[in-house]
């Protein structure tokens, strides 16, 4: 199906308009739920079925229409259900990609996708933006003009100095005072112990916590030719690695780093979502609406 094609980071690259990249990535992948047998994910967005005689003509989704062939009706709740804060890491590590979308444009895209469904859902979403600091909030809200105000918060997101996980994380709990789910966008290039023991007590005040865990294809599993030097993009400390070195030591440390952070992450009741930035982006939007329709 073409809209499905837009779920891929290269296709998105070319695209400039935020608001644009996030209504193909989302129109791709509802379109997608429909031909799949998880289509009940999708009831969380919005409540699909078939056109039946006498149904109201105001309802149905017209753009399903001309992608299927097929008549749906589309209902969204009418009131809002859910508050969406979305924690985006801007330090200098998310600016790597071994291909055309770094870390932190992948992450843009999926930031921008969640508020954008959560817009269409009447959900309050609000947006943190940090790297050694905070250094954008924009506060959960129905208002008008709120998704725009994500959108544009996102698009201005400048990468910068060192990750530092408690300022960002003692500011929204200061500041969130209605229970809902927290989505982070981070590579987590910390100890999984501190970054649990950081983000743990959101956990305590009754809301739902989502860790997308963003890497370049090249983190998770390096093919190196020869011996390069590599050099760290915050504290540009440098290191020669081989080949041989990358394909064993390597692949053990981030294999247990991974298993380190999904194991801490599940004894505190923390949802935890590998994201690998050279896949297309409906697993990490599945595993968000799991998140939705299993707690609320």
């Amino acid at each position: 199906m073409l809209l499905q094609r837009y779920l891929e980071p290269s296709v998105l690259a070319g695209i400039s308009n935020l608001e644009l990249v996030a209504k193909t990535v989302v129109d791709g992948f509802v379109a997608g739920l429909h031909r799949s047998p998880d289509f009940g994910f999708s009831q969380e967005f919005a409540e699909y079925r078939m056109y039946s005689e006498g149904d109201d003509l105001r309802h149905v989704d017209w753009n399903v229409f001309a992608r299927t062939d097929r008549c749906y009706l589309k209902r969204y709740r009418g009131e809002t259900n859910c508050q969406l804060t979305m924690v985006l890491d801007a330090s200098n590590s998310m600016t790597y990609g071994s291909q055309r979308v770094n870390k932190l444009d992948y992450a843009r895209y999926l930031a921008a996708s969640l508020a954008y469904m959560a817009s269409q859902q009447r959900d309050a979403a609000g947006l943190l933006i940090f790297n050694n600091d905070v250094r954008n909030y924009v506060p959960p809200s129905t208002r008008q003009g709120q998704l725009m105000r994500i959108l544009h918060a996102i698009e201005k997101a400048e990468p910068g100095e060192r990750t530092d996980f408690a300022k960002p994380f003692r500011h929204v709990q200061e500041f969130l005072h209605r229970r809902g789910i927290v989505v982070v966008f981070s590579d987590f290039w910390e100890r999984a112990a501190t970054i649990i023991e950081t983000v743990a007590p959101l956990r305590y005040r009754g809301n739902e916590l989502v860790l997308f865990h963003v890497l370049d294809p090249m983190e998770l599993r390096p093919k190196l030719d020869e011996p390069v030097l590599l050099e760290d993009l915050e504290t540009r400390d440098t290191l020669e690695v081989t080949p041989d070195y990358a394909a064993k030591e390597y692949r053990e440390k981030i294999d247990a780093h991974v298993e380190d952070l999904r194991y801490r992450a599940k004894g505190a009741g923390i949802d935890y979502c590998l994201v690998d930035t050279g896949q297309p982006l409906d697993e990490p939007l599945r595993n968000y609406l799991g998140v939705r329709k299993g707690r609320f």
